[in-house]
């Protein structure tokens, strides 16, 4: 049977159908309406205003990509300028080729392009040396939260050296819907509370952050990267298999099968979700240490990099933060250090 005409320009054959609203649409037609889309977002959202110079954290997956290649088309129309910030996490044989298709966007799109790395940044721990500190500890499951805290601090410090107003990042409407449901499943009412909204607004003198992408299925995410014929890279992390997100993607996957919605319903109600005030997270300070935004004394990625320089990692997000409050100095007796005493002050 042949394909249907385009129910938008209705000269081509439609090559797909959209997920979530069954229009038939050609290649091209489709790529126009997804970048109309995320334009609408970003202006509806005022998340970029014009003369923002723009950091996108470019990771070389299917997400960033799509979004730093929507953007870069719609720069004309935003009046913004874009800068490609990438982080080396230190991940032997993962991330050295995925800065690789970094580089190549790069130079395709001739967008410049900056690289920070763990190493650099948190006194020479990288997320290899990270797995092996918290191997036997209980916490080597939890390798994508240390490098989720220690990312965003990246992420941050390389926007500050380019000059950087705004940050942006590809997270999709999948990303955001297992977030709200890990959130969820954890009790974690000051994340729910923060988690609405298509970003942050620069409170305590971070960055503004926000997400073009926040209202895109990540199956529309790739078929524009299809149709865009766009270079990525697509392997999947090491240490992610051990992730709690791969259990709440599961679980949404199969709420998506019995009800199609359910990802920007979840979404949405991160969006409109009130607390009562007694639960409401108190508003943040500064780190002690390093002066970043905090809701305790001390901020994640230093109350992370703490207990790794002390030999006992502990965690710094949800009911499983303990005791991050407590300035403890590395190299305290009995406190084995690891790595050597070289590596234990980050430097941001």
């Amino acid at each position: 049977m042949p394909a249907p005409p385009c129910a938008s320009c209705h000269a081509s054959r439609a090559a797909l159908r959209r997920p979530r609203s069954g229009q038939a649409l050609c290649g091209a037609c489709f790529c126009a309406a997804f970048e109309a889309e995320v334009l609408h977002t970003v202006l509806a959202g005022r998340l970029l205003p014009p003369g923002a110079v723009v950091a996108v954290g470019a990771s070389g997956g299917k997400d960033s990509t799509v979004l730093a290649h929507v953007l870069r088309a719609l720069t004309p129309r935003l009046g913004i300028s874009l800068q490609l910030v990438a982080v080396d996490e230190g991940i032997g044989g993962y991330r050295d080729a995925a800065l690789a298709a970094v580089r190549r966007q790069a130079a395709r799109w001739e967008l410049p392009l900056t690289v920070v790395a763990y190493e650099d940044l948190f006194g020479g721990w990288t997320m290899d040396a990270v797995a092996r500190s918290t191997a036997g500890s209980g916490r080597s499951r939890s390798c994508c939260t240390f490098c989720g805290v220690l990312r965003r601090r990246a992420l941050e410090e390389g926007a500050r050296r380019v000059g950087a107003t705004h940050i942006v990042t590809g997270h999709n409407a999948d990303d955001m819907a297992e977030t709200v449901l890990m959130n969820f499943l954890r009790g974690d009412a000051g994340r729910l509370a923060r988690g609405g909204g298509l970003g942050s607004p620069g409170e305590g003198g971070a960055l503004p952050r926000c997400r073009p992408l926040q209202f895109a299925s990540q199956k529309e995410v790739v078929l524009y990267a299809h149709f865009r014929r766009l270079d990525y890279f697509s392997e999947e992390c090491v240490y992610a298999p051990e992730a709690f997100r791969g259990h709440a993607r599961d679980l949404l996957k199969r709420l998506e099968a019995a009800r199609p919605s359910a990802v920007l319903d979840l979404v949405h109600s991160a969006e409109r979700l009130a607390l009562a005030p007694a639960a409401r997270p108190p508003r943040p300070g500064a780190c002690s240490r390093c002066g970043a935004l905090a809701s305790r004394a001390l901020c994640q990625a230093c109350a992370l990099l703490d207990g790794l320089n002390r030999g006992r990692p502990r965690l710094a997000i949800g009911k499983g933060r303990r005791g991050l409050d407590e300035e403890a100095t590395p190299g305290t007796p009995g406190d084995p250090a690891r790595p050597p005493a070289s590596k234990a002050v980050p430097t941001f």
